[in-house]
């Protein structure tokens, strides 16, 4: 049989007995393959992101049953100390190929980040972990106010409603019917957390923009766990808070789930999902990490929050979600440093280096 020219569309006779698929048919193949894979990506992301929040959720009642048995100083070198580890292992080129501006953004990062740290754990010892959850939460409402007070920006109708809301909601959540004087002094030093966090967040967004966000992300653990180290060993010194770490099954489950699962993992899984869904579908599903926080609480502490916290609760949530998805991004998702070629994981880095510096309300 003789052989015609082939032709896009056109089925000619070959000398075996089979016929080739079609041109057209192959590219509809090809694109539904690729769809269903773009699908169950975008799924498996979903999942993944659900999977790290409630994980940082979780740790609130985490590290408040770790309290028990350790200062927090202690604790946070600790944890920080191994979380840094772990970092640098998965992700050893990282750290040969720093530059001296990269090391001290780190750890100007570091310091605002032991400080939200620092406030947080010490506060957890005295509030609830919903209530911590919620208070650190209003962070994200506060980056876009201390950029309008000391950045000269300008802020739109939702920041400022974003706003109003948290600020009415951390009033009911922690201003009990009695009046102000019976503040707990737990939620008070949250509240500086997240101010502390605030700064960071900023920060953060600015330097990630120079610098690789994968190696802010483990310098500024690494400071923190310095910084800890430090303030744990002057706090002993001068009898301010004695370093206590009694060893125990209970208090090392609590450093491996809050510095290899809540850190380096939960990091690391963030960083593959975001390439594969969009930031209004991560910030939608970071804002459930409060909520987690009030579910697990519930669950393990036996928590409940009474109506006027669960109204203070919802206002701030809502504050959270205005500022997130109807106001201007509070500090850059920023793309890998301009000194580097353009990496489509990029703003999957720069997110991770936030969350890791924070994670904005993660403990």
């Amino acid at each position: 049989m003789s052989q015609g020219l082939a032709r896009p569309g056109v089925v000619t006779c070959q000398r075996s007995s089979r016929v080739r698929p079609l041109p057209a048919a192959d590219m509809l193949a090809a694109v539904k393959r690729a769809t269903s894979a773009a699908d169950s990506n975008l799924l498996r992301a979903e999942l993944a992101l659900a999977f790290c929040t409630l994980l940082w959720g979780a740790t609130f009642v985490v590290v408040k049953n770790c309290l028990a048995h350790s200062s927090v100083f202690v604790f946070l070198a600790v944890r920080f100390s191994l979380a840094g580890l772990c970092m640098a292992l998965f992700r050893p080129a990282v750290l040969g190929a720093l530059e001296r501006e990269e090391i001290f953004a780190g750890i100007r990062l570091g310091f605002f980040m032991f400080g939200g740290y620092a406030f947080q754990t010490a506060g957890l010892r005295y509030t609830t972990a919903s209530n911590s959850a919620f208070i650190t939460g209003s962070s994200v409402v506060l980056v876009p106010l201390i950029l309008v007070l000391f950045w000269g920006k300008r802020a739109t109708f939702w920041v400022y409603f974003g706003a109003l809301a948290a600020a009415a909601g951390l009033y009911f959540l922690t201003v009990p019917a009695t009046g102000v004087g019976h503040l707990n002094r737990g939620d008070v030093l949250t509240f500086f957390a997240a101010a502390s966090y605030a700064v960071h967040i900023i920060l953060v967004g600015e330097y990630s923009r120079e610098h690789s966000a994968a190696a802010l992300s483990i310098l500024q653990v690494l400071a923190c766990a310095v910084m800890s180290w430090l303030t744990a060993l002057g706090a002993h010194a001068i009898r301010w808070q004695p370093m206590r770490f009694q060893s125990s099954p209970s208090l090392w489950m609590g450093i491996a789930v809050s510095a290899v699962l809540a850190t380096a993992v939960a990091f690391s899984l963030q960083l593959w999902a975001q390439q594969y869904t969009t930031p209004s579908h991560a910030a939608i599903l970071f804002t459930m990490e409060p909520v987690f926080a009030v579910a697990t609480s519930y669950v393990v502490l036996g928590e409940r929050l009474g109506l006027r916290a669960l109204l203070g609760a919802a206002l701030v949530l809502a504050g959270i979600l205005a500022a997130e998805l109807l106001g201007p991004p509070a500090a850059p998702e920023s793309p890998e440093p301009t000194s580097e070629p353009a990496d489509p994981a990029g703003e999957a880095d720069a997110l991770v280096a936030r969350r890791a510096g924070i994670s904005r309300t993660a403990v």
